[in-house]
C-alpha cells in the first residue's frame, strides 16, 4: 500500500447505463495524478450496494490509507453511516463529501444522526457554500471545494443575439421539476412562435417524464419540445451548442455541473434560485434567477434575454468567465492537497 491510496465510497454505477457524475471523474483524475484509487459500489440494487461497500472496506483494508465517502440525504445517508462506523473500527481516516440540496432539510429532521456522522470524520468537504452554511452548526470547519468541469470540452461562443432556442439538461425526476418547462413554453409561445426546447437527460422512473409529456400535450406545445433522453456525457457540449438559453427548473439543488457546463459553453442561464445556485453564479450579471415553480417569472427572465440582445451577450460572456474558476486544473490540486493533509495528520 502506498501512502497516496484512497478508497472512494459512493454510487459508481455502470457508465453504460448511467451518466458519470463528478465523483466518477474525481476518481479518474486522482488516479491519473498518481493516486492509487479503489471505488465502490457499482451495484444498482440499494441493499446489494450497501453490502458491497462494506465488503470492499473489509477486503481492501490493507490497500488504502484513507477513505472518502459521498454523503446524500434520505435512504442513501445510511451508506455513509454504516461505512463510517466500519472504517472507524479499522482506524482509517475519513473525508466526507456533502452532496444534494435536500441535506439541510434532512438534517433538521435527523439532527443527531447528522451530528454523529459529521463529527466522526477527519474532514468534511462540500462543493456548495449553501451546504457549508446550512450544516455549519453540526461541523463549523467544513471545507469548500467546488464541483469541477473540463473546460477543454466546452464549445464556447458568445450569444451575441440570443434566439428562442432553449435547452434543459437534467434527469427526469420530480426534484428537477421538468413539468415547469412546457408551462414556460406556453407563456412564451405567443410572443415567440418559433420557440423550441431540447430536453436532455435520463428517465429516473418516477413518472415525471410522463407527467411532463402530458402537460405539453394538454397545453398544446408538444411540437415545441424535443425529448432527446439520455446522451453520453461527452456529447453534452455539442447539444448545448444547438441552443442559446439554458433553463434550470429544479426545486432543489446544490452545485449542479449541468449549469456549470452550460456556463462554460456561453449559454444565457435562466434558473430557479434554489439551494446553492445563488452562491455559484451571480443574478443579473452572469444569469437570471427566478422563484421555483413559477412559469411566468421564468418566462419574463427569458424575454429579458431575447428582447435585449446586448444584455444576453453580457450574461453569456460573464457566465463563461465565471466557469473558468471551476476547471479541473484549479480544483484537482485542492483535492490533492487536502487528502495529503489527512494522510500526514496535518489537517487543522
Amino acid at each position: 500500500m502506498t501512502s497516496k491510496s484512497i478508497l472512494m465510497i459512493g454510487n459508481y454505477l455502470p457508465a453504460g447505463r448511467w451518466n458519470k457524475n463528478v465523483w466518477h471523474y474525481l476518481a479518474e483524475h486522482l488516479q491519473e495524478s498518481g493516486w492509487q484509487v479503489i471505488t465502490t459500489s457499482s451495484k444498482e440494487n440499494q441493499l446489494l450496494r450497501l453490502i458491497d461497500m462494506l465488503k470492499t472496506v473489509w477486503q481492501q483494508r490493507k490497500n488504502f490509507s484513507l477513505a472518502q465517502i459521498d454523503v446524500f440525504s434520505g435512504k442513501a445517508f445510511l451508506y455513509a453511516e454504516a461505512c463510517t462506523i466500519f472504517l472507524k473500527r479499522l482506524h482509517k481516516p475519513i473525508a466526507l463529501t456533502l452532496h444534494g440540496g435536500k441535506l439541510p432539510e434532512f438534517s433538521r429532521r435527523n439532527p443527531k444522526r447528522v451530528q454523529r456522522l459529521l463529527t466522526s470524520a477527519e474532514v468534511v468537504v462540500t462543493p456548495s457554500p449553501f451546504l457549508k452554511s446550512a450544516l455549519s452548526a453540526f461541523r463549523p470547519d467544513i471545507r469548500l471545494i467546488p464541483n469541477p468541469i473540463n473546460l477543454s470540452d466546452a464549445i464556447f461562443r458568445v450569444r451575441e443575439n440570443p434566439t428562442p432556442n432553449l435547452i434543459w439538461v437534467r434527469a427526469f425526476h420530480a426534484i428537477y421539476n421538468p413539468s415547469l418547462a412546457p408551462k414556460l413554453i406556453k407563456v412564451l409561445e405567443p410572443e415567440f412562435p418559433d420557440i423550441h426546447l431540447l430536453m436532455i437527460g435520463p428517465d429516473k422512473g418516477d413518472g415525471s417524464l410522463g407527467h411532463m409529456l402530458n402537460d405539453a400535450r394538454n397545453l398544446g406545445v408538444e411540437d415545441k419540445i424535443d425529448v432527446v433522453g439520455k446522451v453520453p456525457h461527452q456529447e453534452i457540449p455539442k447539444w448545448l451548442d444547438k441552443a442559446d438559453i439554458f433553463i434550470n427548473t429544479t426545486n432543489f439543488d446544490n452545485a449542479p455541473s449541468s449549469v456549470l457546463e452550460a456556463m462554460a459553453n456561453g449559454l444565457c442561464i435562466v434558473s430557479t434560485n434554489v439551494g446553492g445556485i445563488p452562491n455559484m453564479i451571480d443574478d443579473g450579471t452572469e444569469c437570471l434567477l427566478v422563484p421555483p415553480d413559477h412559469p411566468v417569472e421564468m418566462a419574463n427572465a427569458v424575454k429579458k434575454v431575447l428582447n435585449n440582445p446586448k444584455f444576453g451577450e453580457r450574461l453569456s460572456f460573464n457566465a463563461h468567465n465565471r466557469a473558468l474558476d471551476y476547471d479541473w486544473s484549479n480544483v484537482l490540486p485542492k483535492w490533492d492537497e487536502l487528502l495529503r493533509e489527512i494522510i500526514n495528520n496535518t489537517y487543522v
